[in-house]
């Protein structure tokens, strides 16, 4: 009972994660085509200062989750990703560094190549996310000692590929959104308008991935096996309450519905894994579960009364610090 509900928690963190680092991810990976004048990427980067290092907070705790609650999934996690988990870390340490550099000194020359720098450590996490569960829904070849047989390009199959664009273009378009709540005149338009551009090729791309989903995994055992699972995919579907808000020119009630989406977009995977959390595609015996790869029951008892006290605290931390900083960016904000 308490492997799965570590589990639940385990894809929830995850899910919270995708939704609040999402936004800032594919936000800085349009920043160099989204602002035209240093005055709009100042906005932009204005739109994203005071929460992405509060949402990878979430990632942290994350990780924290899977080696206290699963640390077999975390030592062969970590062995068979190691290369894109590390470029995901070092994509991060660019990222956040590009934030704080770029306004140390002027020039054209220095303020853009801290923009690519932002624009490439964002891009990077978002698409190797994608890559890494859609990896771990379908399988990945580990023997019976967590060996991982295989390198990075064992990862980059056309089902992992369509993951990581599915997860990319889902955060770009979440971004957009973000940027138009934060913003308004000429920038807070063209925010609007690529919105509706890439709410057509998350389409597709969910279309397609769930097409994949279908050949290239056994996630639909566990909706086939419980119809009432299917709820999460429907759900899921608040994607097209964004789209609608977009043409309504409602780009709050657009991001709360695509911030569901995603996290219903994610619970998709997740429902469909369980109990498995590292499935081999060597042989199913090999898996590593929610069952065989949990802490012992005194653990998880310790980790759950400390979770159910301190996960509520960073939530009200982190809404007082949304509330704070809501509303529309201004000059002093931006810095000009």
């Amino acid at each position: 009972m308490l492997e799965t509900i570590w589990f639940i928690l385990w894809g929830l963190l995850w899910a919270i994660y995708f939704m609040l680092d999402g936004f800032d991810l594919g936000l800085g990976t349009l920043l160099p085509f989204l602002g035209r004048t240093e005055k709009e990427r100042q906005t932009v980067h204005a739109a994203i200062g005071p929460y992405w290092d509060g949402n990878e907070v979430w990632l942290i705790t994350a990780g924290g989750v899977t080696f206290a609650a699963f640390p077999a999934t975390y030592a062969v996690l970590f062995s068979a990703f190691y290369t894109p988990l590390m470029l995901i870390l070092f994509a991060l340490i660019i990222r956040g560094v590009s934030f704080e550099f770029r306004h140390q000194r002027e020039g054209r020359s220095w303020k853009s190549f801290w923009d690519v720098m932002a624009a490439v450590g964002s891009f990077l996490p978002a698409l190797l996310f994608g890559v890494a569960f859609a990896n771990i829904f379908k399988g990945i070849p580990i023997d019976g000692n967590g060996v991982f047989h295989g390198n990075l390009l064992t990862l980059l199959t056309p089902y992992g590929l369509v993951g990581g664009l599915l997860f990319l273009f889902l955060f770009m378009h979440h971004g957009t959104i973000w940027l138009a709540v934060k913003t308004e005149g000429e920038l807070h338009d063209r925010a609007l308008s690529l919105a509706k551009r890439l709410w057509v090729i998350v389409v597709v791309l969910v279309v397609l991935f769930l097409i994949m989903t279908a050949f290239s995994t056994g996630l639909y055992q566990n909706y086939l096996k419980a119809p009432i699972l299917f709820i999460i995919p429907l759900a899921a579907a608040c994607f097209l309450f964004a789209a609608r808000a977009v043409l309504a020119r409602s780009p709050a009630k657009a991001w709360w519905a695509s911030s569901f989406a995603i996290v219903f977009v994610t619970f998709f995977g997740i429902a469909g894994l369980y109990p498995d959390m590292l499935p081999s595609s060597l042989d199913p015996a090999f898996s590593l579960t929610a069952l065989n790869s949990a802490s012992s029951t005194l653990t998880l008892k310790i980790m759950l009364v400390v979770a159910l006290i301190f996960v509520p605290i960073v939530i009200i931390y982190q809404a007082w610090a949304y509330r704070l900083f809501k509303g529309k960016v201004g000059s002093e904000d931006a810095g000009y």
